[in-house]
C-alpha cells in the first residue's frame, strides 16, 4: 500500500498524503505557466495523430503487406515471377539473413523490421486498374497493410499510385516503365525503384546507333497505354536527336492482342531499316513470333528497349540472336557484383530456377522498404517517406543506389543486353550476354520535367 491510515510513510515509496498534495499543487502550477503550443508539441513528440493504418496496423507482433499483381492474363509470367522475390525477401527479413546485412547495416543481423514479423496476402490483378484498386483497398481496409505492392501494368500502377496517395499508405510498384508513375501521375506514397521509359530510351539508343549506324529509318510496336506512350515517345527522341534516325510508323495494339497481323502488314510496308516492339509480356512474345513468320525479320533488326522477363525463353534463342534489349537485371550480372551472385544462389536453392528481372525488383523493394522503415525507427508512414527522401545510398543487387527526393524515383544502372547464338550458350538459360550497364544518373530527366507535384505527407 502506498500508506496507512495516519499518513505516515510507506517503506517502499517513501510517499505520504501531504507529499502528493503539494506536488499536484505544483505540477498544476507548473503546467499553467506552460503555453498551449509548448502543450501541444510535447504531446505531439509522445503521440502521432494516426496516419493511414498508423498505429493499429503496427501494434501487433506483425505487419502486414498486400501484394496485388497479375496472376492470370497477358502479364501472369510477370506476376509470377514478381511473387517468388517477393517471398524469398519476407523470408530473408523475417530470419535473417546475411546478404541483407551486405545491402545495408540495418538489415540482415535482426528478424523482422523493427523486431515485427513481416505477413502478407496475394491477389490477382488481371493487369487491370479496375480489380487491382478493389483488391488493395481490401487489403487496406481488412488486413490493416502497412504496406502495398505489386505491378506489372503502369495503368495499374498509376492507379494504385492515387489510392496510396488518398489511404495514406505506402505504395511500391514493381514492373512499370510509363515516365507518368513517377512524372505526372507521381504520389508522395508511392516510390518506383526500377528502371523506366526514359533511362530505357537513353541507355539503349547509343548502342542502336553504334552497332547499327546512323540515319535508320524505325517503325514502332507500340501497347496502347501510358507504358507504351511514353517508351515510344523517349525512344523515337532519343533515337533522333543522337543518331538522326527517322519514325516511319507507330503500330497501336490494345493490350491482350493475339494476331498481330494487321500491325505487322503496315511495318513490313513502311520501308523501315528496324523494328523496335514495345510490347509487353504475352503480346511481346505473340508480336515477335508473329513477326519472325512473316519475315519480317529476316530484312529488319529487331530492337527492345523495355525487355519483359521470360521473351527469350518463350520465343527461342534463334530468334532472339543479336536482338539489343534493355533490362533491370539478367542473371549473368553475378560475374560482377557479388550481390548478384547471393541472390542468384538463394533464389536457384528456393525456386529451382533462375530469377529474372521482376523477382529482382520485388526482392530490392522489400529490403529497401525495411532498411526505411528501420532508419525511421517507425512505421508512421510519414516518418518512413522521410527516410527513403533523404537519399541515402542502398547496395542493390547491381551497385549502390538510392531514392531522388523530388520525384521518388530510384537512381539506378539499366543494363543492355544482347541475344547469343544458340551456338554461344553456356547454359539453357543463357540467352544474353552483357553489352553495358550504364549509370543510371545521366539518364534520367529533370525531377520536374514530366510533371511530378508530390503531395501532402498527412
Amino acid at each position: 500500500m502506498a500508506q496507512d491510515s495516519s499518513g505516515r510513510p510507506d517503506r517502499t515509496t517513501g510517499v505520504t498524503r501531504r507529499s502528493v498534495l503539494l506536488g499536484g499543487a505544483t505540477l498544476a502550477a507548473g503546467t499553467a505557466l506552460l503555453s498551449p503550443v509548448v502543450m501541444r508539441n510535447a504531446f505531439a513528440q509522445d503521440k502521432k495523430a494516426p496516419v493511414g493504418n498508423y498505429p493499429a496496423g503496427s501494434e501487433g507482433d506483425s505487419v502486414f503487406v498486400g501484394i496485388c499483381t497479375p496472376r492470370t492474363g497477358t502479364y501472369a509470367a510477370q506476376g509470377e515471377d514478381e511473387i517468388k522475390g517477393y517471398q524469398l525477401a519476407f523470408e530473408h527479413i523475417n530470419n535473417g539473413n546475411e546478404m541483407l546485412s551486405k545491402m545495408s547495416p540495418n538489415l540482415g543481423k535482426k528478424k523482422g523490421v523493427l523486431g515485427k514479423q513481416i505477413a502478407h496476402g496475394v491477389a490477382d490483378s488481371e493487369a487491370k486498374p479496375n480489380t487491382a484498386v478493389q483488391a488493395q483497398t481490401r487489403f487496406i481496409n481488412q488486413n490493416k497493410a502497412m504496406m502495398i505492392t505489386g505491378s506489372v501494368s503502369s495503368a495499374v500502377a498509376v492507379a494504385i499510385n492515387k489510392l496510396a496517395e488518398r489511404e495514406k499508405t505506402i505504395y511500391l510498384p514493381c514492373i512499370t516503365g510509363s515516365n507518368d508513375t513517377t512524372g505526372k501521375d507521381c504520389s508522395r506514397y508511392s516510390f518506383r525503384s526500377c528502371f523506366y521509359a526514359e533511362t530505357a530510351a537513353n541507355a539503349i539508343a547509343p548502342v542502336l546507333i553504334k552497332n547499327l549506324g546512323k540515319n535508320k529509318k524505325v517503325a514502332f510496336l507500340t501497347p496502347d497505354y501510358t507504358y507504351g506512350h511514353t517508351v515510344r515517345e523517349s525512344t523515337q527522341k532519343a533515337l533522333e536527336q543522337q543518331g538522326g534516325w527517322q519514325a516511319v510508323t507507330n503500330q497501336l495494339s490494345p493490350l491482350g492482342t493475339t494476331d498481330f497481323s494487321s500491325y505487322l502488314l503496315n511495318i513490313a510496308n513502311s520501308g523501315a531499316d528496324v523494328v523496335v516492339n514495345i510490347n509487353f509480356g504475352r503480346d511481346a512474345v505473340l508480336s515477335i513470333k508473329q513477326a519472325k513468320q512473316f519475315g519480317i525479320l529476316d530484312s529488319m533488326k529487331l530492337a527492345i528497349p523495355y525487355l519483359a522477363p521470360f521473351v527469350a525463353e518463350e520465343v527461342g534463342a534463334d530468334t532472339m540472336q543479336g536482338v539489343f534489349a534493355g533490362t533491370d537485371y539478367w542473371w549473368t550480372l553475378e560475374d560482377k557484383f557479388e550481390l548478384a551472385k547471393m541472390f542468384n544462389k538463394a533464389f536457384r536453392d528456393k525456386y529451382n530456377t533462375y530469377p529474372e528481372w521482376g523477382a529482382a525488383e520485388a526482392y530490392l523493394q522489400v529490403a529497401m522498404w525495411a532498411d526505411a522503415v528501420e532508419r525511421a525507427g517507425s512505421f508512421y508512414p510519414p516518418d518512413v517517406i522521410k527516410a527513403y527522401e533523404k537519399g541515402e545510398k542502398f547496395e542493390s543487387l547491381t551497385g549502390p543506389v538510392h531514392f531522388r527526393a523530388e520525384d521518388h524515383q530510384l537512381v539506378r544502372p539499366v543494363t543492355i543486353v544482347q541475344g547469343k547464338k544458340p551456338g554461344d550458350m553456356k547454359t539453357d538459360n543463357d540467352y544474353f550476354s552483357i553489352v553495358e550497364t550504364v549509370d543510371g544518373g545521366p539518364l534520367m530527366q529533370k525531377p520536374d520535367a514530366f510533371g511530378c507535384k508530390l503531395g501532402d505527407y498527412t
